[in-house]
């Protein structure tokens, strides 16, 4: 049998879908593969086309059809103001008409683009639990940091790509206590106290406008190095008072030309393109 004809036949019996499971699909691929006589490096060529042909066929989208907004009624075409009101099209001054035709065609684009930045999300996430799979099952291996934080590399060292796990942290009743004690410390150095201090600790108790403290400035406060037994005991009230009320995973690319050189972020977001 031809290289290719043993290409095909390993891919009919394959148990993964290469769409779904590309890691666990290539995997058993090239090992598969290897068993039956295939050469290594056109073993390699072809893996490596199919997995990029199903990513181009998966990721590249073009832009949604946005409704143009009209309606026909008999032989005429209206649209509809913001009031629900039907104008006809006729009326409708050109400027008007030029700005509803461009504000759709954007929006198209950036629909289109929303829903394939959500795909390149879960496509992130599969390839990189795909990969540790593989890792877990071959050499017991699990990849993970602090908090589940993980950083993953190219061979050559120019890319990577880092996942981050971001606490979202919430503060009970303790807060309180915590206040009172700091305050009582307030007072009592009313002459002596630095207004630095003052002020790190008038902003760390401060709402925002959701009635939210500030967190950055509670840190900053726990953080100042003062002896005196109510403010430990105040700062170990902040601590209690913290409380971890859900997370949330972050996918960060990175790139350089270079080994020595500094890494760039690749940038998804639409403000810093």
């Amino acid at each position: 049998m031809t290289q290719a004809g043993i290409y095909e036949a390993l891919k009919h019996d394959c148990p993964f879908a290469p769409e779904r499971e590309p890691f666990a699909w290539a995997g058993w691929m090239q090992n598969e593969g290897s068993l039956s006589g295939m050469d290594a490096a056109n073993l390699n060529c072809q893996i490596v086309n199919e997995l990029a042909g199903i990513g181009s066929a998966n990721r590249l989208s073009l832009p949604k059809t946005i409704p143009n907004g009209r309606q026909l009624m008999g032989n005429n075409e209206y649209m509809p103001d913001p009031q629900g009101k039907l104008v006809p099209v006729e009326l409708i001054k050109a400027q008007d008409l030029l700005e509803d035709e461009t504000v759709r065609k954007i929006l198209g684009y950036a629909v289109s683009l929303s829903d394939q930045i959500a795909r390149f999300k879960q496509h992130t996430f599969d390839d990189l639990s795909g990969f540790e799979a593989i890792l877990l099952q071959d050499y017991e291996i699990k990849r993970g940091g602090l908090k589940g934080n993980k950083t993953f590399m190219s061979f050559d060292g120019l890319f990577k790509v880092s996942v981050a796990v971001a606490d979202f942290i919430d503060f009970g009743p303790q807060l309180q206590v915590a206040k009172e004690l700091i305050d009582e410390c307030l007072t009592e150095w009313s002459e002596t106290a630095r207004p630095e201090i003052r002020a790190v600790v008038t902003n760390a108790f401060n709402t925002d406008k959701e009635g939210k403290v500030n967190r950055t400035e509670l840190f900053r406060l726990k953080k100042l190095d003062i002896e005196d037994a109510r403010w430990k005991r105040g700062t170990d009230a902040i601590n209690d008072a913290m409380k971890v009320v859900g997370s949330k995973t972050y996918v960060r690319c990175y790139r350089r030309d270079a080994c020595d050189a500094p890494w760039r972020a690749v940038t998804i977001d639409l403000a810093k393109a």
